[in-house]
């Protein structure tokens, strides 16, 4: 069956067809996102941020796919997509913020929902949008992030079988790093693709190497060509791998092989891929390098900084904007938080 599926390469060939300008840009986008995780996981050990879900390992994925939008369209994102929101527009002192526990307000300007915290919920929510589109007569469409334990809940056959039905203009990009949380994919499903659900609901499926950056971006792209064109939905796996944690409550050595992880650490790195790429075909050196790097550094410690100058807020804050009558007892809750405040 996976001989029908076949897996979508680029680095392993020839020179590419995208532009360099944008080759550049993928890589540039892949060392900020990076470089963000590890300042994130840094402050979150500090104490600076709550829990925090780093994409180390899965930049090409998140990178490679969303520079293959327009900003017109949606992006609908799970809990780990903040490298897609990024790219699509979002200033990364939102993701600092909402790690702190706070509801950063999104611009209007920005087509794209806030992050989903439960598992694949917000997968018909991006069926609807891309209706929405179709029926304005746009050719705008909706792209919905989820991993491999999306696959495993109800939301995502009802929103594959919504859209194949109406032929949405929908991706569901799926980041198949191997793991929904502890669970191997291998007890997820007895499928041998995740691409392949695609075919009980008439629809394409497409799988692409997710650590290969111009792979995603060429196959995203076809997607988004297909979904404008009239011809309906698109369902990708792209095959990564999380080298992180889950979380940053999560310790993945209790449950993944070492081995494991060292091989897709040392050999399949999608950063030292595609900045080895681009050295090789002339278009990086070393010292392009190092300042891409440092200009990453830069801008994230722009954003932390950003965010943490926001004054903080009061905790009275979380009964507002609940209820619209509230409830008698919420009067006397928040009286005595406000009270504990103040007593310190």
């Amino acid at each position: 069956m996976s001989e029908s599926w076949p897996v979508v390469e680029v680095l392993s060939g020839g020179a590419s067809d995208v532009p360099p300008e944008v080759q550049r840009r993928l890589y540039e986008d892949m060392i900020l996102l990076r470089t963000f995780d590890e300042r994130a996981i840094n402050l979150q050990r500090q104490g600076r941020i709550g829990t925090f879900p780093p994409s180390l390992g899965q930049e090409a994925s998140e990178i490679g796919s969303a520079h293959a939008l327009r900003r017109s369209d949606w992006v609908v994102p799970s809990y780990r997509d903040h490298g897609a929101l990024m790219v699509h527009g979002l200033p990364l002192s939102n993701v600092v913020l909402f790690a702190m526990g706070r509801t950063p307000s999104l611009s209007s300007a920005l087509k794209a929902l806030p992050t989903s915290i439960p598992i694949a919920t917000h997968l018909p929510h991006a069926v609807g949008l891309a209706v929405a589109a179709q029926k304005l007569g746009t050719d705008d469409l909706a792209m919905a992030y989820f991993g491999d334990g999306g696959t495993s809940e109800g939301d995502f056959h009802e929103a594959l079988n919504f859209a194949g039905v109406y032929k949405a203009p929908v991706i569901f990009f799926c980041q198949n790093n191997g793991w929904a949380i502890s669970v191997p994919r291998a007890r997820q499903t007895a499928s041998e693709t995740l691409a392949q659900k695609a075919v009980a609901y008439g629809i394409a499926g497409r799988r692409v190497d997710g650590n290969d950056v111009l792979a995603v971006y060429q196959v995203v792209g076809e997607a988004a060509a297909r979904a404008r064109r009239g011809e309906g939905p698109t369902l990708i796996e792209s095959l990564t791998y999380r080298l992180g944690p889950h979380t940053t409550a999560d310790d993945p050595s209790r449950y993944r092989p070492a081995d494991e992880y060292q091989d897709w650490k040392e050999s399949r790195d999608p950063i030292q891929r595609m900045g080895g790429y681009l050295m090789a075909h002339g278009l990086l050196t070393a010292e392009d390098n190092q300042a891409i790097r440092q200009a990453a550094q830069d801008r994230i410690q722009a954003e932390v900084e950003a965010a943490e100058a926001l004054a903080p807020v009061e905790p009275g804050g979380m009964f507002q904007y609940v209820f619209r009558q509230p409830p008698g007892d919420f009067a006397t809750q928040q009286r005595r938080i406000e009270e504990a405040v103040s007593r310190g």
